[in-house]
């Protein structure tokens, strides 16, 4: 029995396999429990979503008979994961509490985005995103791996534009906002707008990295070496 469950949900993108490694770097009696969307890695044939609520149903859906002793548990997402993250905190927070959630490289959640990029020719639309994300995914280089990943990833981007919040009172949980100190999309200010989303404890933290520090060398053990930390007051990771 884990005394955490980390939930990851993925970035524009990106899939569960990111987080693969997640676990060996967290500590012994914690579980990583990355989701996997539609559209994506072994999920390829499968339509993507193109809505938060219709990607956060399904991940609930697939969440629940699994967290059975799941211990405390913690929501963790980056970007558009940390949308996704926010709204799946929101509906689990019926089922029973919630320990903590991350949301990571993002501003609040009522924030909309200027130059919207879904509607764009490929190369345009590649270039915003690049824009966007400050990082490119070397599979785009290889034409028959572009094809295969762009219908995924313009979901992904159509459900990041496209998220509005329902309306609904604050969480109760603990949150934690963090970017990393480099990151020159969002700010400091943006980063603490998620301060509004709870009614709980609030941390913002920083990071050394840009806005996609959790790809880079140590990236994720210094995040989870953060979460653990400042949701648990207990000593890191070695």
């Amino acid at each position: 029995m884990p005394s955490v469950t980390l939930i990851c949900l993925p970035f524009a993108g990106s899939g569960a396999s990111f987080f693969k490694k997640w676990q060996s770097s967290a500590p012994a009696d914690w579980r990583v429990l990355a989701v996997q969307l539609p559209g994506r890695e072994e999920r390829l044939d499968d339509e993507p979503h193109t809505t938060v609520a219709a990607a956060v149903d399904e991940a609930h859906a697939w969440l629940r008979p699994r967290l059975d002793d799941a211990g405390r548990i913690v929501i963790f997402g980056h970007s558009l994961g940390a949308v996704l993250g926010y709204e799946l905190a929101r509906r689990m927070s019926a089922d029973g509490p919630i320990a903590g959630l991350v949301v990571s490289g993002s501003p609040g959640p009522g924030t909309v985005r200027e130059d919207p990029a879904a509607g764009l020719d490929d190369d345009a639309f590649l270039a915003a995103v690049r824009r966007l994300a400050g990082y490119r995914h070397p599979a785009m280089d290889d034409p028959e791996m572009r094809e295969m990943i762009l219908p995924m990833l313009r979901a992904d981007v159509a459900m990041h534009e496209g998220y509005r919040p329902p309306p609904g009172p604050p969480l109760r949980t603990p949150v934690t906002a963090v970017r990393g100190d480099g990151d020159d999309l969002v700010t400091p200010a943006e980063c603490g707008q998620w301060a509004d989303t709870t009614t709980a404890a609030f941390t913002s933290a920083e990071l050394p990295g840009g806005h996609m520090y959790l790809t880079e060398p140590g990236g994720e053990r210094a995040l989870l070496r953060l979460i653990d930390g400042s949701l648990f007051a207990r000593p890191g990771m070695s």
